[in-house]
This record gives C-alpha cells, structure tokens and sequence, in this order.
C-alpha cells in the first residue's frame, strides 16, 4: 500500500515531528485523570485548578516536544498564550464521556466541536480516541467503525492528518473492571492487534496510530523474543507511522515499551501520563508539582527524546511513502487542478 500525502497533511506531519521526521509529542488533554483528583481534594469541580494544572503541563513540557495535544475545553483557551506556535498542534475531537452498555462504549464527538473547527483554529492534526475490541457487540462495532470513519472522512475533507488512538477496555464478563484511561492489566494481545487491523483500510483515512503495549506495560521485561513479535506484528499491521501511547505506564516501563516499540518500527512516542504524572501526584502543592515536573518531567524526556532520535524510524520512511519520502504531492505545475476543494 502507497499512500500520497496531500498539502495541508505532509505540513502537519512536518509540524508534529521534528527536523528528522521522529515524534516526540506530549500529551495534556487528559480530562478524567486530572479532572478527577481536583475534584476529590475540593470536593466538587474546580475547573480553574484543572485549566492551572494543564497550563502547567503545558510550559514545562513544551521545550522539550516537537507537538503539544490539547483539548478545547481548558488546555486550549486558558493555555493559549503560553502555547508556542512553534510546536505542532494536535487538537482532541472525542468527548472524554462515553456511553457503557457492558459489551463495548459508544464514543462521540464533543458537542459543538468538528474536524473543521480545529482546522480553522489552526491545528495541525486531528486526535480521535475510540475504545473498542473484536468481541464487543454488533451494535457498539457499528457505531465505532461509523465514528472512525466519518471522522477520516472529515480529515481527508479539511486536508488535515488523523491521528488515531485505540484502546482495549474491559467488558461486563472480564474480571477486571475500569472506566478510567488505564492500560488492562488483564488485557489480550489479540485484542489489541485485532483491533489495529480493524482500522488499517484505507476507508478509514487512519494517518497516523496512537498505539498501546499489545502486552501489559506494567513491569514489562526488556529483551523478550516473544514481546518483540508481537509488536512487530502490531507495526506491520499498522501499516503506515504510528507511536506510542503510555496509558499511565510508569517512567521505566514506559521506556521499555519504546525499546520493543522503536524495535519494530515506531516513529516516536504521544505520551502523557508517563512523563508528568509523577509531578502531578503532589497536587495540590503546586511549588511540589513545578518542582517535580523540573526534577522528573523535563530529564525523563530529555531520555525518551535520545532515545527515539537512536531507534525510532522517520515517519517518511515508512514504506506506505516509498520507504524514501517520495511519495508525496504532485510536483508539477498542475498541482493547482488535482487539489481538491472544500
């Protein structure tokens, strides 16, 4: 499969990488994990904590990211002027709210939020998130795939990449039961690699997988033929660039991850949790958490950023883009006529 990269998605690809094609991107569009610990030490919401904590995140960390991912709600309109235009920018589109039915969640948009707002606001790329698994019900495996591939379809409309973030949760029958963004421990690889191949046609317009461990993260062991297998095979079935997402993975395990990850052909790592959720953990000190973030934060992915430059492969090397960056627009004078209108 060769993919041809339109204008406004070759451009956002080149945003959200840095000068060698290799993504180091940081995540603050967590709405639960943050919302979630504010709200039990106040005891209600207190969105100007959430809106100061993501401000935070997001002065801290931007240094040393090629792209920031920030949600509309609090990350965007209160950490706006400290964003800098210089770093990609990769917008959320899925509400954090999902509907449960025990056999598979319904994701949706935010409400009065589109493709296209995040287009005309500047964005560089398109988040979605969809959980999802092979043996959910028909019904949820629908509405899943229908949400997918509307939102690839819009993407492809606005000439803005999509960058797509799966994961495996638990359903009514499983053991282990949890509503928060965290990795399964109890999670099957099939599961995640079933799920992958689920979105990797073209009809789904997927530019770029976010991707989770096919194995549990936590306290994952390096040098695993088995493990490394199993992420080869999630690359192949990706198809096209993908990276890393942490689901809360701690510091060490996180880096293991990319060790198999980048093994295998990963393009860097979207992560969050992993690099400020140490920092985070001393909220509500706020002198603690900036200091955390100076201590750990910053160190943490000055590690995570030598290390993707040594292993991690280029997004335009990928063999959907003739494996030498070729693949791209039409060099001609008549690129004008095959450039399609909105």
């Amino acid at each position: 499969m060769t993919l041809h990269l339109t204008p406004g998605k070759q451009l956002g690809f080149r945003r959200m990488a840095d000068a060698a094609g290799r993504f180091k991107m940081t995540a603050v569009d967590q709405r639960p994990p943050i919302k979630t610990p504010v709200e039990a030490h106040h005891g209600k919401p207190d969105w100007d904590d959430v809106a100061r904590v993501k401000t935070m995140l997001l002065e801290a960390l931007q240094p040393s990211s090629t792209a920031m991912l920030l949600d509309p709600h609090y990350a965007i309109p209160h950490g706006w002027q400290v964003f800098d235009p210089r770093k990609g920018l990769i917008v959320t589109l899925e509400d954090s709210l999902f509907r449960d039915t025990g056999q598979g969640r319904f994701s949706a948009e935010i409400d009065d939020w589109s493709v296209g707002k995040i287009k005309r606001m500047g964005g560089d790329a398109v988040k979605v998130l969809a959980w999802y698994r092979p043996d959910i019900s028909d019904d949820v495996r629908k509405a899943q795939h229908d949400f997918v591939k509307r939102t690839g379809e819009a993407c492809a409309k606005y000439d803005i990449p999509f960058l797509f973030e799966l994961l495996v949760h638990p359903v009514g029958t499983d053991a282990e039961q949890t509503s928060e963004y965290t990795e399964m421990a109890t999670k099957h690889s099939d599961h995640v690699l079933a799920s992958v191949e689920a979105f990797a046609g073209a009809d789904y317009g997927v530019d770029v997988f976010k991707l989770e461990s096919p194995v549990p993260a936590k306290g994952i062991a390096g040098g695993e033929a088995a493990v490394q297998t199993l992420f080869d095979e999630m690359g192949k079935l990706a198809a096209r660039p993908w990276v890393m997402l942490s689901a809360g993975a701690g510091k060490p395990d996180f880096k293991t991850v990319l060790d198999y990850a980048y093994a295998a052909g990963a393009s860097g790592f979207l992560a969050g949790r992993a690099i400020w959720l140490d920092a985070f953990n001393a909220y509500p000190d706020w002198d603690a958490m900036q200091a955390g973030l100076t201590r750990d934060s910053v160190p943490y992915m000055a590690e995570l950023n030598a290390l993707t430059d040594a292993q991690a492969t280029p997004w335009h090397r990928h063999a959907c883009y003739g494996g030498d960056g070729s693949a791209f627009i039409d060099p001609t004078a008549g690129f004008r006529h095959g450039y399609g209108d909105i």
